[in-house]
């Protein structure tokens, strides 16, 4: 299987996609896009867009009015301008006319709301809220804690308890995490594992579906355009296909590598100082197995996806058939973004140990939260086995495909083709 035939093919391999133009414009345009995706992300996350809210908050009773004043007030989303609120106080009845009054103002956006605080909220708490757009949250955030710190203020206005006892009672419980692991004790956690676990499970996925797919179509422009015959006149089927592969292989490990050398330097050095929130404890060890990992799968999927090209002589055909492995790919994929919110939930364990989903889901959880030794050999071993069960059966197709142009095949003739020792 590997010689020198096997080599030569390798590095012609090499030659064209590790020193191409595309090669390098990917390895350098990947992380400015995960950069400015990011950024982006968070431009969203944070930027509230509110800056002409108008509001009118409405009260049973003169008391609750005059305290949202003096709680509303002094805020800088008031002070600023951002913010105008008016303040009224009124019966039930009244509040039915003044609402019917501005209606026409709510639907043209030129009142954003009407808060509706009816005398009973000093006891459940129970607030009403009028608008065009009910579901607007930044709204919610802004208001909803100010507005019960009042409620809370004036509750226990006329009992004895303190200014100090009503402010523990309106704020809210703020979570500082630590991570437990059996090498390093306790250690604070941030932020940065989760921004670890997404950026690289990101750039695996990423890969997988770019490499793969570039794979396709190159047996598929070699069926068609007759290359592979004068290629099989020095090689045999199997030797093309493991030196395509493995050229390949090694150009996507070697711009993984190049992706990951910033995060290496992080953890090998004390180069850089990074904020206390986005602390992370990934270990190079880690790095490592990463790697390892991401060249096993990455071998993987370029054997089912060098298959699929063999067995069609044009591009939507194989498109068209391609969708079963970009499941295998897909599906781990969902699972493993999904794994900040329960990294130690049964689907999550069970993703991590079977064929496929290993290879996303394992490094993902591994970032997240510490994972037995044990499960970390078997989901290697499950990896490598897969490996090589898929190389015997792209290799069983391979050889057959290659070489057949014309008619689309039928599945029940690509089953007949295992079947063939020639």
């Amino acid at each position: 299987m590997f010689n020198y035939r096997t080599l030569a093919v390798m590095k012609r391999e090499l030659r064209e996609k590790l020193f191409s133009k595309t090669f390098i414009f990917m390895t350098l345009l990947i992380p400015l896009l995960m950069f400015l995706m990011l950024g982006f992300q968070t431009f969203v996350m944070t930027y509230e867009g509110d800056e002409n809210t108008t509001l009118v908050i409405v009260s049973e009773s003169e008391q609750i009015t005059e305290k949202m004043k003096e709680e509303f007030k002094d805020r800088p989303f008031v002070k600023n301008g951002y913010y105008k609120i008016d303040f009224k106080t009124m019966n039930e009845n009244e509040f039915g006319l003044f609402l019917n009054s501005v209606r026409q103002d709510l639907l043209d956006e030129k009142l954003t709301g009407v808060v509706y605080i009816p005398e009973s909220a000093l006891q459940n708490k129970n607030v009403e809220y009028f608008s065009k757009n009910p579901n607007n949250n930044v709204v919610f955030k802004k208001i909803e804690g100010i507005i019960n710190s009042a409620l809370v203020d004036l509750y226990f206005a006329n009992k004895l308890i303190s200014t100090k006892d009503i402010e523990y009672l309106s704020k809210s419980i703020d979570f500082n995490s630590f991570r437990i692991s059996r090498e390093l004790g306790v250690e604070k956690e941030g932020y940065g594992n989760l921004v670890v676990s997404f950026v690289l499970t990101f750039l695996l996925y990423f890969s997988l579906i770019f490499l793969g797919t570039m794979m396709m179509r190159s047996v598929v422009a070699e069926k068609t355009n007759r290359i592979v015959e004068v290629l099989l006149s020095s090689v045999n089927p199997l030797e093309l296909m493991v030196g395509k592969i493995l050229g390949t292989g090694i150009t996507g490990l070697a711009q993984m590598a190049i992706w990951l050398s910033p995060l290496i330097l992080v953890i090998s050095t004390n180069w850089f100082t990074l904020p206390e929130d986005f602390i992370f404890s990934i270990k190079l060890p880690y790095i490592l197995y990463f790697l390892f990992n991401f060249f096993v799968g990455l071998i993987t999927f370029l054997g089912l996806f060098a298959m699929v090209g063999a067995i069609f002589d044009n591009d939507q055909d194989a498109q068209s058939a391609i969708w079963p492995v970009m499941m295998l790919i897909m599906i781990p994929f969902f699972v493993a973004i999904s794994l900040p919110s329960n990294p130690t939930s049964p689907i999550a364990k069970i993703v991590s140990l079977v064929p496929f989903g290993s290879l996303m889901v394992m490094p993902a959880r591994m970032s997240i939260t510490e994972v037995p030794a044990i499960e970390i050999i078997f989901a290697s071993i499950i990896n490598l086995i897969t490996m090589f069960g898929v190389f015997w059966l792209a290799a069983k197709i391979y050889r057959v495909g290659i070489l057949k142009t014309g008619k689309k095949p039928k599945w029940n003739e690509v089953i007949q083709w295992l079947k063939y020792s020639g």
